[in-house]
């Protein structure tokens, strides 16, 4: 079993997010030699907007990232001709950082097989490259994959079929299911990749044989160092292994070994950082058995992440309310206990937009009235002939690139990049 240089990152969805964006940064940072970034097109193959799917992705980087990102389109193995097939294995060759994400996981997997892309996958692992499937392609790489749109949206009988495993070869037996903690659709259960329980439990009993799931909530990524041999999980939510037996969940900030997705050592062996392990601010046992206790808890949990400028602490709050609501609806909980609770969803949302609408637009708008203020105290150093106490002032700005120009009615200031700083220089 190969063990790899690099990484498998996986996440549950939110790729192309501002909750991934520091994610994407830092494994790019880390990768050794070429840094080039390349998104692979295929689950969306079959989607008359794929290509601006894969404009979104290439701006989202060169905006939030910071980075370039090719585009290897291999859209379908029957009608991509030899020449564009082979350019596109060329880029993801020549790419040691492989995105995938949104479309159809099936239709992916049909495309893939017999095709050199899963060798590919394999090779940018173990160079020490990144390979990063998100939301359906996250799908793809385990034992077995989860037909989501022929069972949820055209009603197929339930059933798997095989996927690539690429984890396989790198020792993890695992079913990966992104979406876990969905929460569309409202007033019937969509977790579980929109399974919703009933239907996810009777398919896991019809696969042909036991499989752990590793389950990813949305807006949540796990990166699975090979040559650490840890994993980290990032984002807002957690992620979940299930076993026939047991299920251990992991939060955001928490590291384990990777021994325990391989099935090499029992869960209890790993002991989660204390503070990762605490629950929500307010959320106890005893509250999770009562509906409206913890719509209080949660309510409160907002707020908190609200006051402390915690912005993944407020977002995990309203997503768990608006889970708790619908699954309120389908443990029949009281009809005026959920409406009460969907007015208490409603008004934290207002007061975000409030808040939102309350703080600075801009740098600018912010820093502006300190700005002014210096620049007055300096004005009276000018004129009292205090010059080195003025130039002191002027020299801090400059530190933090606030350009002062002198005429003869006063100052007058502006932020320059560090670019412009150094091309003056």
């Amino acid at each position: 079993m190969p063990k790899g240089k690099g990484k498998i990152i996986l996440m549950g969805s939110g790729e192309l997010t501002a909750t991934m964006v520091e994610v994407h940064k830092s494994l790019i940072t880390q990768l050794p030699g070429s840094q080039q970034a390349a998104f692979l097109d295929t689950p969306a193959g079959f989607q008359l907007n794929v290509d601006q799917i894969s404009s979104k992705a290439v701006e989202y980087f060169r905006k939030n990232v910071q980075h370039s990102l090719a585009v290897s389109s291999f859209k379908s193995k029957s009608e991509d001709s030899d020449f564009d097939s082979e350019n596109a294995f060329r880029t993801l060759r020549d790419s040691s950082y492989i995105l995938i994400g949104p479309g159809s996981p099936t239709y992916a997997v049909s495309q893939w097989k017999k095709s050199p892309v899963p060798d590919i996958f394999d090779r940018c692992i173990n160079g020490g490259g990144c390979l990063v499937a998100a939301s359906a392609a996250a799908l793809t790489v385990g034992r077995f994959t989860l037909p989501v749109y022929e069972i949820y949206k055209v009603g197929q009988e339930l059933h798997w079929i095989e996927g690539i495993d690429i984890l396989g070869n790198f020792g993890f037996n695992l079913i990966v299911i992104p979406h876990w903690n969905n929460a569309e659709g409202g007033n019937h259960d969509t977790r579980f990749c929109f399974m919703g329980k009933p239907r996810f439990d009777k398919l896991i009993t019809l696969l042909p044989e036991p499989v752990p799931v590793f389950g990813l909530d949305e807006h949540t990524a796990c990166i699975m160092n090979l040559e650490t041999d840890e994993a980290e999980v990032k984002g807002i939510g957690s992620v979940t292994l299930r076993t026939s037996d047991r299920e251990i969940t992991f939060k955001s900030g928490d590291r384990f070994p990777l021994k325990i997705l391989r099935g090499e050592t029992a869960d209890s062996e790993w002991k989660p950082d204390a503070e990762a392990s605490l629950p929500p601010a307010g959320v106890t046992e005893a509250d999770s058995d009562s509906f409206w206790n913890r719509i209080h808890a949660l309510e409160d949990h907002f707020n908190s992440g609200l006051a402390n400028h915690d912005a993944r602490q407020a977002a995990n709050a309203l997503l768990e309310l608006d889970r708790s609501i619908w699954q309120a609806q389908s443990d029949l909980e009281a009809e005026e206990s959920v409406t009460e609770a969907r007015d208490t969803f409603r008004n934290l949302i207002v007061l975000l937009g409030t808040e939102l609408a309350a703080s600075p637009k801009n740098e600018a708008e912010c820093l502006t009235p300190l700005i002014e203020g210096l620049l007055e105290l300096r004005q009276n150093f000018r004129a009292n002939k205090q010059w080195s106490e003025a130039d002191a002032i002027r020299n801090v700005l400059q530190q933090v690139n606030v350009a002062v120009e002198d005429n003869k009615s006063g100052s007058r200031w502006q932020f320059v990049s560090e670019s412009e700083e150094s091309a003056e220089h």
